[in-house]
C-alpha cells in the first residue's frame, strides 16, 4: 500500500491508500489541483503493523526502566 503525502505551506495533506505508486501518481494532478504552485508531494509506502503476542508485549515492557530524579 502508498501513500500521497502533498505539503502545501503549513498544510500537510495525506491521500490514500493505493495499491500501487502507479495509483498514486495517476491521482496527483487530481490531489495538485487543489493545492497551490509550489505544493510538494512524495510517495510513501506503507509497511504493515508489526503484530506482537502478549506475551513479547509483557516482556519488552519488563525489559523498559523509569529513571527517577533525587
Amino acid at each position: 500500500m502508498y501513500l500521497l503525502t502533498v505539503k502545501d505551506g503549513l498544510v500537510t495533506r495525506h491521500v490514500g491508500p493505493y495499491s500501487t505508486p502507479k495509483d498514486a501518481s495517476d491521482d496527483l494532478e487530481r490531489v495538485l489541483s487543489s493545492c497551490s504552485d509550489r505544493a510538494r508531494w512524495q510517495i510513501y509506502a506503507l509497511e504493515s503493523p508489526v503484530v506482537r503476542s502478549l506475551t513479547n508485549r509483557i516482556h519488552e515492557r519488563e525489559k523498559a526502566f523509569t529513571a527517577a530524579a533525587s
